[in-house]
């Protein structure tokens, strides 16, 4: 698709660290790409980083504070889309999360929503101070319809 014909669609929300106010943007972010038409296993993959980036950035960075908030940006087209997840906790480094795949970690639940992130989405960045998550994903080819002819 060439970009001269792509649509763009942004918005940006300030949610409280509620979880219920992380779904009502999520829903948002959902809506938009079934407008854009994005093949359902991009809108899935999208909608479960978007989960875990939330939770992240509510339950981790914000610590459940009431008095904090989470900053949303998205950005949306039909080739890709990016969404930027802030919070207003003191950041981590994301190389010092343990790998949930080694075997002295696979009982630990912590770094399973990164590396969900990361196997759903084209890719996944964090600002230096580790208190933004950049997520980006670029629109999936169709799944073919063909079939045997009839």
């Amino acid at each position: 698709m060439s970009a001269i014909n792509d649509v763009f669609r942004e918005f940006e929300a300030v949610i409280p660290s509620d979880t219920s106010a992380g779904q009502s943007v999520q829903e948002r972010i959902i809506q938009l790409l079934e407008e854009l038409r994005y093949e359902e296993r991009d809108v899935f993959g999208v909608r479960l980083a978007i989960e875990e980036a939330l939770v992240n950035a509510i339950k981790h960075g914000n610590q459940m504070d009431p008095n904090k908030t989470v900053r949303i940006f998205c950005r949306a087209s039909t080739g890709s889309i990016r969404i930027e997840i802030e919070d207003q906790g003191e950041g981590f480094r994301p190389a010092e999360v343990p790998d949930p795949t080694a075997d002295e970690n696979l009982e630990r639940p912590c770094g399973r929503g990164i590396m969900l992130m990361r196997a759903f989405m084209s890719s996944i960045a964090y600002n230096a101070s580790g208190t933004c998550v950049i997520l980006e994903k670029q629109r999936s080819e169709p799944e073919s319809e063909s079939g045997p002819a009839a």
